[in-house]
């Protein structure tokens, strides 16, 4: 018998690995999924069009920091473990719906503004490809191009005015090669190309936010607290008003009861001989008009 080479072995189980059954591969990512919504109370939904394997582990790599993690799963597989996992966490079953086109999940702790501006700030320049909706619009700005003369014809094609200058190519002003939401066509890719121009850049695109079973536009965590308290006291006005339009009495609408029955026991006791503790100074200046001209004469020297 011929001995096996010493590396037979490390091939055998590497091949192995390999060729793990599907419905095993499927299991342990089910298993995983639901691991990591148990752990993480909050999921961004990213999309991940044009996203390179070598972009992502850098992300991955600057999310660990934070204590978050990346998972990119087909959504087939990924919604049918999300239903599964809703007997034991019926709040998961909110994620399924939003689970559409190339997205990944980032899974964390709470941090969602840090999370979102690690996933913001990972984006790469990349060349405009034929076929490929535009992003943004793309101008060339004008200028010496450093193209021979002989790309001139080229240039022209595309309606773009040249000169020769010093034995090169020059734009006379500026043009708009691609317009946002148009296919990027294949000269315009080529010109840009010949450019040396990457007018693209891409990058996670933070869509929605699953926070302990609430789904959200991520645009919500750009409010502060400021912006949180102006919005809370306008619906507490607008209870207020509702409630004192209608007379249905509300906590929101004390204040204005309070102050409306102070002024009706003020307008009472002014007119009548009835007097109490809180009326007692306005009735005194009421009563007398040297007073009541002081304290006016006194308000109008005050600084603002």
């Amino acid at each position: 018998l011929v001995p096996a080479p010493a590396h037979a072995h490390t091939h055998t189980h590497t091949s192995h690995s390999s060729t793990m059954p599907a419905s095993e591969r499927k299991l342990k990512y089910a298993q995983r999924l639901t691991a990591l919504i148990d752990e993480y109370p909050c999921v961004i939904l990213a999309g991940a069009d044009f996203v390179g394997s070598a972009h992502l582990q850098a992300i991955r790599k600057e999310l660990r920091a934070l204590d978050a993690t990346l998972l990119m799963g087909k959504n087939t597989l990924v919604r049918k473990a999300l239903r599964a996992h809703a007997a034991n966490n019926k709040a998961v079953e909110a994620l399924v719906p939003h689970i559409r086109g190339n997205v990944g999940m980032v899974f964390c702790k709470g941090n969602l503004a840090e999370v979102r501006k690690v996933l913001l700030n990972n984006r790469v320049a990349a060349p405009a490809k034929p076929g490929v909706i535009a992003p943004t619009s793309v101008t060339v700005p004008a200028g010496n191009t450093g193209l021979e003369p002989t790309q001139t014809a080229f240039l022209q094609a595309l309606n773009i005015q040249t000169k020769i200058s010093r034995g090169q190519i020059e734009i006379l002003k500026p043009v708009q090669l691609i317009t946002e939401g148009d296919k990027v066509s294949t000269s315009a890719a080529a010109m840009l190309q010949k450019l040396s121009i990457k007018p693209f850049t891409y990058g996670l695109e933070v869509g929605k936010v699953y926070d302990n079973g609430s789904v959200y536009d991520s645009a919500m965590l750009d409010l502060t607290d400021d912006d949180l308290l102006r919005e809370f006291g306008r619906g507490v006005s607008t209870i207020a008003a509702f409630s004192l339009g209608c007379g249905y009495p509300t906590a929101a609408a004390v204040p204005a009861y309070i102050l409306g029955g102070y002024k009706n026991l003020m307008c009472f006791a002014l007119g009548s001989d009835y007097s109490f503790e809180q009326i007692a100074k306005v009735k005194e200046i009421a009563d007398n008009p040297e007073l009541a001209a002081q304290l006016a004469a006194a308000r109008r020297s005050a600084p603002d």
